[in-house]
């Protein structure tokens, strides 16, 4: 046993082992700068596409996010090829296997293909873009990132839907043109309803005046409703994209206090109690 390890050339295998590792720890620098630059000229290449005329900041984003998805994949294969390299491996075999592998997965993993597919023809039809509200797989919420295999969905809570792109049957996308606020305001059934709508009408106006988001209204449409105990008036607007939301809430707000104001009751539960003595 002693004779077999004297007769190693523990020397050249020292200087095979240490060859090696500073060959890996090259590839990682150059793999590390290569992947700052590439970042960095993909993310300053959209932002300048972006300013021009004829693709929107949104649709920018969302092919900087999905070229930098397939530059890191591209990247992290390279790197895999140039290290199996060091070690003698054949690349050949190993760029071979990765053809064979597409094949099985071609034939066996059919949801991946097709989450690749649908992935392909969202971003081929601009379907939505990052920083739209949408509405996909029944989830609402802001679109963080869309990718070949699933697409990211940030939800008004704060949580993060990942969806599978082939779940993706159905989408509604919001954020394509002006948005409607609506704010239905209940009276009593004792309240004269044309002098409602003129008080109401009259907030309308001045918040249309104070609000630069609002496109087109405020406008009290009529009754929309009649309820048990009150009389509903619905008030419309359009509204730029994502402030639908805010004017709803001026609106309540600013009408609420305008009819205060007017003594025009804003009818609520009232809870009648009965006290029955008994007879001594």
């Amino acid at each position: 046993m002693n004779e077999w390890l004297e007769g190693i050339d523990w020397a050249g295998i020292s200087v095979v082992i240490m060859t090696a590792v500073l060959q890996i720890i090259l590839i990682l620098i150059v793999f590390l700068i290569i992947r700052a630059i590439g970042k960095r000229f993909i993310s300053s290449s959209f932002n300048r596409m972006g300013g021009q005329r004829g693709m929107s900041a949104g649709r920018a984003r969302t092919l900087e996010k999905l070229s930098l998805n397939v530059f890191s994949y591209a990247l992290g294969f390279m790197l895999v090829i140039f290290i199996a390299d060091i070690f003698n491996y054949n690349v050949s075999a190993l760029i071979a296997g990765a053809g064979i592998l597409g094949l099985a997965i071609g034939f066996g993993a059919q949801g991946l293909v097709s989450d690749v597919v649908t992935g392909f023809f969202l971003l081929l039809e601009r379907q939505l873009e990052v920083d739209e509200y949408v509405t996909v797989a029944g989830i609402d919420g802001i679109v963080e990132g869309v990718g070949l295999r699933n697409t990211r969905i940030r939800g008004f809570d704060g949580t993060v839907h990942f969806i599978p792109n082939r779940e993706i049957s159905t989408l509604s996308n919001h954020s394509r043109s002006n948005m409607q606020a609506i704010a239905d305001i209940s009276i009593a059934y004792d309240e004269n309803i044309d002098e409602a709508i003129s008080v109401i009408q009259k907030v309308c106006d001045r918040i249309a005046s104070e609000d630069e988001t609002i496109v087109e209204g405020p406008h009290v449409i009529g009754v929309q409703s009649l309820g048990d105990s009150d009389v509903v008036l619905r008030v419309i607007a359009k509204t730029v994209n994502m402030e639908q939301w805010a004017v709803e809430r001026k609106l309540r707000k600013e009408i609420k206090e305008a009819l205060d104001n007017h003594n025009i009751e804003i009818p609520f539960p009232h809870q009648v109690y009965i006290h029955k003595e008994e007879k001594a």
